[in-house]
């Protein structure tokens, strides 16, 4: 859903944890495409492959292990930090200041922290452009979690030993509905943020067949409106 949400579902959240690539921006920027295609760079430059096996390495890694660098490294002990620096050195420019999600951020009640599977710099890059760095309390990144991507349990474990965030009291915006299934289990009130422009969260989340499970308590396929509900509810209660 995307409009009015009943906010007894969110009252006692002081803790407000949210993915980054295409979930705290738009699907639509189609930024995760350059990303994308420069994994395919390194990973034809690195195995010495052409472009269509890279791929092939590259989704299957992603689809089996969280992450196309978890496969590197768990594989062939590939280092990540030149994995990284390579595949983030993208064009954030066309990204857009997003006053409805600066207002809808400045409004929630508590810490926010940014958790991903990318890099601090990429999500500082992307939260410059958006206008928003200035709401987030942390950022949680994949170094942080040894390289260990989510969904890995000992990820979520980690992130909450750092942050000293208590989990019941607690949401998780995530676009990879199986990325939500420890947190719920954690005891956080879990978000799936769900549009036909994720390729990738889609081609996931239809492959796993759990958009309706039981660790999904909400979707919406519009971050900012739904955080916007939850936000004028509160001020209208």
């Amino acid at each position: 859903m995307s409009g009015k949400t009943p906010m007894n579902g969110f009252s006692h959240v002081r803790e407000w944890v949210f993915d980054l690539d295409n979930t705290l921006y738009p699907a639509r920027y189609r930024l995760f495409d350059q990303i994308d295609a420069r994994m395919g760079e390194y990973l034809a430059d690195f195995f010495k492959v052409d472009r269509a096996e890279a791929r092939r390495i590259q989704k299957d890694y992603f689809y089996r292990y969280g992450t196309t660098l978890r496969g590197l490294m768990k594989n062939h002990g590939a280092r990540p930090e030149p994995f990284l620096d390579y595949v983030h050195a993208i064009d954030y420019s066309h990204i857009a200041p997003d006053p409805a999600l600066e207002r809808a951020l400045a409004a929630l009640p508590g810490r926010k922290w940014i958790f991903t599977n990318g890099t601090e710099s990429h999500a500082g890059a992307v939260m410059e452009r958006l206008g928003v760095g200035h709401h987030i309390d942390e950022i949680f990144d994949i170094s942080h979690a040894d390289y260990l991507p989510k969904p890995f349990a000992e990820t979520y474990t980690a992130f909450v030993e750092k942050t000293g965030i208590d989990p019941e009291r607690a949401a998780m915006f995530e676009d990879i509905a199986r990325n939500l299934k420890q947190p719920h289990e954690m005891g956080m009130t879990t978000v799936l943020v769900d549009h036909p422009d994720n390729d990738d969260g889609c081609c996931m989340n239809e492959r796993h067949g759990d958009k309706g499970a039981e660790y999904v308590h909400h979707v919406t396929h519009d971050l900012s409106a739904f955080l916007q509900a939850l936000t004028s509810e509160a001020t209208d209660a």
